[in-house]
C-alpha cells in the first residue's frame, strides 16, 4: 500500500511544473491501472497487512473510485485550464485530497483514521471557496465545515475512551471487543450518520453542491458521502448488541427521510440542487441497509455506494456541461435542450435512468439486496421502500422532461454540441456504472 501512497507523493511536482495539467491525469490514469492489478484471490480479508495500511474488498472498491473520479475532475476542470485560475494549486488540492482519502480508506488504525477522516474536509473547502461561483459559497462552506466538525469531536472522544478501556485501536482485531455503552455508540456514529448524510442533519450537502465547482460537486457526491458509510461498516464491529436494540431509530428516520426529500426533489428549479437532493434520497437507503446489520444489507450498501458514486458525479458533469454553456443551472431556463444538443440528450438519458436504478446499472443490484434486507428486516418497510423507489423514477423523469423537451429560451444563440472530451468524461462514468454488474457475482462472493 506504501508504494501507491509514494507514487501520488511523487506526483506532486508535476502539479507546479509549467503545462503538465494533462499529464497529472494520465498518471492517475496510470496509478488507476496499477492499483486496479492488485486484484487478489483474498479480498475477502486483509491482504498487504502492515502495522498502519491495510487493505481489503471494501477499502479496495472505494479506493479504486476515488481514483477514477480525482481523474475524471481534472478532466471536468478544463475551463480552469483555459482561464489558467490557479491551476498549479487547483491540480496539487486535488491530489492532496486524493492521498487523504487514500489514506483514509486504507488505514487501520482507529485514531489514524479519524485525523485523515477530517483531513479530507480541508481540500474540499478549498475547492468550493477558492473555486466557486456566487458569494454564498463562504456560508455553505462555513455549513459543511461546523456540520462535520460538531459531530466529530465526540468521535475522537469515543476513540480515546476505547482506547482506554482496550489498550488497542486497530480495526482489524475490532472484532474481538464489545462495547454496549449507548453513549459510545451515538458518539461514535454520529459523525458517519452526518457524513452520510441522514436526513435531519442534511443541510449542508444542497448548500455545498450548489456553490462548490464542479470538481467540488463530483467528490462530494463520489466520494465524501462514502466515508460516513465506510466509517458505520468498520464500527458497527463493535457495537452489534446496542446496535441491533437502537437501528430501527436511525432506519425509520432514514426511509420516512428518503421519502420526505424525494418529494422535496419535485420543488427543485435549480438541476444542482435537485441532483444534490436525490443523492440524500439514495444514501437514507444506505444507511438503512448498514443498520440492518445482515449480509443483503452490507452487501446492497456497497454497491448503492460504488453505483451512485459514479452515476451522480456524472449528473453533475452534465449538469456542469449545460451550466457552461447557458450560465445558468435554473430549468426554466435549461429547456428544449435536445433541440441543441441531441447527442448529450442521450447521455443525460443514461445516466437518470441509471439514477432511477434501471438496469443494468450497479445501483439496480444495490437497489435490490437493500430491499431485500429492509424487507427482511421488518417488512412495514415495504411501504416507504415502494414510495422512494417510485418517486426516484419520477424526479429523474422531471429532471429529463423538463431539461430536454419543451419550448427553448428564447435568449439562446447557438452554440456547439459538445466536445469530445466532454463525451469522454461522461462514457468514463457511465462504462463502469453498467458493466460492473457483469462480474457482480465476484462482489457478492468476495463481500
Amino acid at each position: 500500500m506504501m508504494k501507491f501512497l509514494m507514487f501520488m507523493l511523487f506526483m506532486i511536482p508535476l502539479c507546479f511544473l509549467q503545462n503538465l495539467f494533462w499529464l497529472v491525469q494520465v498518471m492517475l490514469m496510470l496509478l488507476f491501472l496499477l492499483f486496479m492489478l492488485k486484484i487478489s484471490v483474498n479480498m475477502n480479508y486483509f491482504f498487504d497487512l502492515s502495522y498502519i495500511l491495510g487493505c481489503d474488498i471494501l477499502s479496495y472498491g472505494l479506493i479504486m473510485l476515488s481514483i477514477w473520479i480525482c481523474m475524471l475532475m481534472i478532466m471536468a476542470s478544463e475551463n480552469l485550464y483555459k482561464m489558467n485560475f490557479y491551476i498549479e494549486f487547483f491540480l496539487f488540492n486535488i491530489l492532496f485530497l486524493l492521498i487523504m482519502l487514500y489514506l483514509t480508506f486504507s488505514t487501520i488504525n482507529m485514531f489514524m483514521f479519524y485525523f485523515f477522516f477530517e483531513s479530507s474536509l480541508i481540500p474540499t473547502l478549498m475547492l468550493i471557496i477558492g473555486w466557486g461561483y456566487q458569494p454564498e459559497r463562504i456560508q455553505a462552506g462555513t455549513y459543511l465545515l461546523f456540520y462535520t466538525l460538531f459531530a466529530s469531536l465526540p468521535m475522537l472522544l469515543g476513540i480515546f475512551y476505547f482506547f482506554y478501556e482496550n489498550n488497542y485501536m486497530n480495526m482489524y482485531m475490532m472484532k474481538f471487543f464489545k462495547m454496549n455503552n449507548f453513549l459510545l455508540y451515538l458518539s461514535m456514529i454520529m459523525a458517519f450518520l452526518v457524513k452520510m448524510p441522514m436526513y435531519f442533519v442534511h443541510l449542508w450537502l444542497p448548500k455545498a453542491h450548489v456553490e462548490a465547482p464542479v470538481s467540488g460537486s463530483m467528490i462530494l457526491a463520489g466520494i465524501m458521502l462514502k466515508l460516513g458509510g465506510y466509517g458505520l461498516y468498520r464500527f458497527m464491529i463493535i457495537f452489534q448488541e446496542v446496535g441491533m436494540n437502537f437501528s430501527f431509530i436511525w432506519i425509520m428516520i432514514s426511509l420516512i427521510g428518503g421519502f420526505y426529500i424525494s418529494l422535496q426533489c419535485f420543488c427543485q428549479v435549480d438541476m444542482k440542487s435537485l441532483i444534490a437532493y436525490s443523492s440524500v434520497a439514495h444514501m437514507s437507503m444506505v444507511i438503512g441497509g448498514i443498520m440492518t446489520m445482515n449480509y443483503w444489507g452490507f452487501m446492497g450498501s456497497y454497491l448503492m455506494m460504488i453505483g451512485h458514486g459514479l452515476c451522480s458525479s456524472g449528473l453533475f458533469c452534465l449538469a456542469n456541461i449545460n451550466y457552461e454553456r447557458m450560465h445558468s443551472r435554473s430549468l426554466f431556463i435549461n429547456k428544449g435542450m435536445m433541440n441543441f444538443m441531441p447527442s448529450m440528450s442521450m447521455w443525460w438519458f443514461l445516466l437518470l435512468s441509471s439514477n432511477m436504478s434501471a438496469p443494468p446499472s450497479l445501483n439496480l443490484a444495490g437497489e435490490i439486496s437493500l430491499i431485500n434486507s429492509l424487507m427482511s428486516w421488518s417488512w412495514l418497510s415495504m411501504l416507504l421502500l415502494m414510495l422512494i423507489s417510485f418517486f426516484s423514477a419520477g424526479y429523474s423523469l422531471y429532471l429529463f422532461s423538463f431539461s430536454q423537451h419543451g419550448k427553448f429560451y428564447s435568449g439562446i444563440y447557438s452554440f456547439y454540441m459538445g466536445n469530445s472530451r466532454e463525451y469522454l468524461l461522461l462514457l468514463l462514468h457511465w462504462l463502469p456504472l453498467n458493466m460492473i454488474i457483469l462480474k457482480i457475482d465476484n462482489v457478492m462472493i468476495w463481500f
